[in-house]
């Protein structure tokens, strides 16, 4: 990062010289540029804009506000739905009935006319379509920040005019949420009442079968229980007492006729007569007195045969009224017992009359439950329809206005401080890009007129020379024997022209990337020390021609330009440092411009750096896919490139080990299918022979300033004894040549074979 703001530091004080020696084309164009700025400025026609405002979704009027209105306050869908309301076209529609309305409008389109025929502003008296085209590129609907408040505004020459249809488009959304609210009421409101009347009429209709059924079957009510239950209650009462009176007449009849034979004086029920009492008291009183008159007077005495028939009369009259008692308990029992019989054939007729009642009252009750069910509905709807009367009477609408747009007294449009900045900011960047563009046209014409085409000897190519490239060209290795067109095998399998380190070709010599083509010698002296960021190098690899040029010559030296199965390539290095991400990572990106379905795989765990480099979200990559179970086909992420596909080698939650080791590239790649080609990033770590069967090409790089040439000779047999077939070797990070021709490069990977 600092090596970065170091450079683009120096840069920038580079384009400054470029810019202070062309600064005759600066002032040109930018002085060109801020005239036409402030020409525009006073020739522009002045614009107002006048702004009205309202605020929506506010809560509903009355005290129960239902749930989908209460989801629906500040959400960001229904705000846009409002927004896309206003600039409906029939809204629009709408306002060319305001008064004074479309008057304004056709004055305002004769005034800003400039050519043409007034014919089109007198059509918009007319013509809907044609007001509605010319007033709404004009409007401008937008909520305010992340509020509920929705400004209407409005654009015209006129403040007036801008004033009028602003308020004017206020006023008829307004209205309109006001109509839509109230019909909407009204016509709940009118199938409510439409439905109580007809539930009325079924509370009447019920409530008439309902007596019509009590008089057909005589349940009326008396004062607490239907009239059936009382008169069965009320004979029931009258049986009992009239079976404990015929109990009492039977006992006292009972017990006159068993003391008939001890003596009618004797029985209780006797004794209990005032008669007998007076009559017995009469008799004591004779029967002293005849006592009496006995012991002084002899039995034929006048008074004592009349005292003695005075005794008999009273005897006599004793036994009559024993006789009457006893004639009387008799009828008091045959009543009584008569009234039973009677009362229990009336309670037998009761009981009958009271079960048929039961049923009938369950009919009843039944009917009267399904009515007092209908009036309670009715009672719950003709609340909820005063209420919807209620509220289309007061509604006010969802929306409210905040304010009516004012007079606008100064312009919207041009504002002079913006205008004369802006003009300003572009008059900077248009100089300094003529100033930049006028000092690389002076750089590239005597670049032009001081280099001159040599042929090649072998008379196929024209090669130009670099104006500042050294005269001399080292002289080649005579160990380096480069392939002609003259000695190239005729067969179809393709042979690099480079040279060859253990009998393994050097399909490439890279060049090492630099980030400032022009740079100061302080700039270029830290650059060669300090490493780059791999995102940095895959930026300036896509930038830089002969990189680009020498991933082709790669390509077509891997068969990977005219092959049309998948290729698996695996991509290696001897040490770390010597470009081996960096390798993987342009190839790929390489292949995926040139249209080719690329996956990218990583497998170098102690190292992983695909997430970062490729900015991936997090994943577990294939080491969590392989701890969990999971298919490796769901661990790969798309990047920006829609060819370009990455497997990155993540992380496991338990310990992970070398785990490349025990498993081999073949089986780890299974399942991962239509690809043109798999490059897969990977340390030769592993102990197994199969590790790299089944792969097309095994890339090793190696630096080109490397001094010892074993480690490189090392991995390729350890790359051939883990089953590799095709190995080749990329040297990366290599110095420029003079001259960037294939005699060049073959020079470079033959000084590359010699060294060490």
């Amino acid at each position: 990062m600092r090596q970065a703001a170091l450079n683009e530091a120096l840069s920038g004080f580079d384009a400054v010289a470029r810019i202070w020696r062309r600064r005759g084309v600066f002032a040109l164009v930018a002085g060109t540029v801020l005239a036409i700025a402030v020409a525009a400025l006073v020739l522009l026609p002045v614009r107002y804009l006048a702004t009205a405002s309202v605020i929506i979704a506010e809560q509903e009027p009355g005290a129960n506000t239902s749930a989908a209105w209460a989801q629906k306050i500040g959400d960001p869908a229904d705000m846009e739905s409002q927004l896309l309301v206003i600039r409906s076209p029939r809204l629009l529609r709408q306002i060319m009935s305001s008064p004074g309305v479309v008057d304004a409008v056709v004055g305002e389109c004769e005034r800003g006319r400039m050519w043409g025929s007034a014919d089109a502003c007198q059509r918009l008296k007319t013509d809907p379509s044609a007001f509605i085209d010319h007033v709404d590129s004009r409007f401008s609907i937008a909520s305010a920040g992340r509020s509920r408040v929705i400004n209407i505004s409005y654009q015209s020459g006129s403040p007036e005019v801008a004033k009028l249809l602003a308020n004017a488009l206020t006023q008829t959304f307004l209205e309109d949420q006001r109509t839509e609210g109230a019909n909407s009421r009204e016509v709940a409101s009118s199938w409510l009442w439409q439905e109580l009347k007809q539930l009325d009429q079924q509370l009447r209709d019920a409530d008439d079968k309902i007596q019509k059924f009590r008089r057909t079957k005589g349940l009326m009510r008396g004062a607490n229980a239907p009239i059936s239950s009382e008169r069965l209650t009320s004979i029931g009462q009258q049986l009992s007492q009239a079976e404990a009176a015929r109990a009492e007449a039977a006992a006292r009849l009972q017990e006159i006729k068993s003391e008939q034979e001890r003596g009618p004086t004797d029985a209780p029920s006797v004794l209990q007569s005032r008669t007998i009492a007076d009559l017995k008291q009469q008799l004591t009183t004779v029967s002293a007195q005849l006592a009496s008159a006995a012991g002084v007077l002899g039995p034929k005495h006048p008074s004592i045969l009349a005292l003695t028939r005075e005794q008999a009369s009273i005897q006599q009259r004793l036994v009559d009224e024993m006789q009457t008692i006893a004639a009387s308990a008799q009828k008091t029992f045959d009543a009584n017992n008569a009234l039973v019989t009677s009362l229990k054939k009336q309670m037998d007729t009761a009981k009958a009359e009271a079960g048929s009642a039961t049923l009938d009252e369950a009919s009843i009750e039944s009917m009267v439950r399904d009515t007092e069910i209908k009036r309670q509905q009715y009672a719950e709807l003709y609340k909820k329809a005063s209420e919807l009367e209620t509220e289309r009477r007061v509604l006010r609408g969802s929306t409210r206005l905040v304010s009516l747009a004012e007079l606008p007294s100064k312009p919207f449009f041009p504002k002079k401080v913006p205008f004369l900045a802006a003009g300003l900011t572009l008059a900077i960047i248009f100089g300094v890009a003529a100033a930049l563009l006028a000092d690389q046209l002076a750089r590239l014409r005597p670049a032009q007129t001081s280099a001159a085409p040599v042929p090649d000897p072998a008379g196929s190519e024209v090669v130009t020379p670099i104006a500042d490239a050294p005269a001399s060209v080292p002289d080649l290795p005579e160990q380096a024997e480069l392939p002609t067109a003259s000695n190239e095998p005729p067969s179809s399998e393709r042979k690099s022209h480079l040279p060859s380190v253990a009998d393994v070709s050097i399909l490439a010599c890279l060049p090492r990337l630099k980030s400032l083509r022009q740079m100061s010698a302080l700039g270029a002296i830290l650059q060669g020390h300090q490493p780059l960021a791999i995102p940095h190098v895959l930026r300036l690899a896509s930038e830089d021609v002969e990189f680009q040029v020498m991933l082709h010559d790669l390509v077509r030296e891997l068969g990977l330009d005219s092959s049309a199965r998948p290729q698996r390539l695996v991509v290696t290095s001897p040490d770390a440092g010597d470009g081996k991400t960096t390798m993987a990572c342009v190839l790929a990106e390489h292949l995926a411009a040139a249209g080719r379905r690329v996956l990218l795989v990583e497998c170098d765990i102690e190292h992983a750096s695909f997430a970062q480099v490729m900015a991936l979200s997090p994943s577990p990559g294939w080491l969590g896919a392989l701890e969990h179970g999971r298919p490796l086909r769901e661990m790969v992420l798309r990047t920006a490139h829609p060819s370009l596909d990455v497997l990155p080698a993540g992380a496991a939650t338990g310990p992970v080990g070398d785990i490349l080791e025990v498993i081999s590239l073949d089986s780890l790649l299974t399942g991962l299918d239509g690809y043109d080609a798999v490059i897969v990033d990977t340390p030769l770590s592993s102990q197994r022979d199969d590790f790299l069967a089944g792969t097309d090409w095994v890339i090793v790089c190696v630096r080109s300033d490397r001094s010892l040439i074993e480690p490189a000779v090392a991995t390729v047999t350890t790359s051939r004894a883990l089953g590799a077939t095709d190995v080749g070797i990329v040297v990366t990070m290599a110095e420029a040549e003079p001259r960037a021709t294939a005699t060049g490069q073959a020079a470079s990977a033959a000084a590359y074979a010699e060294a060490g």
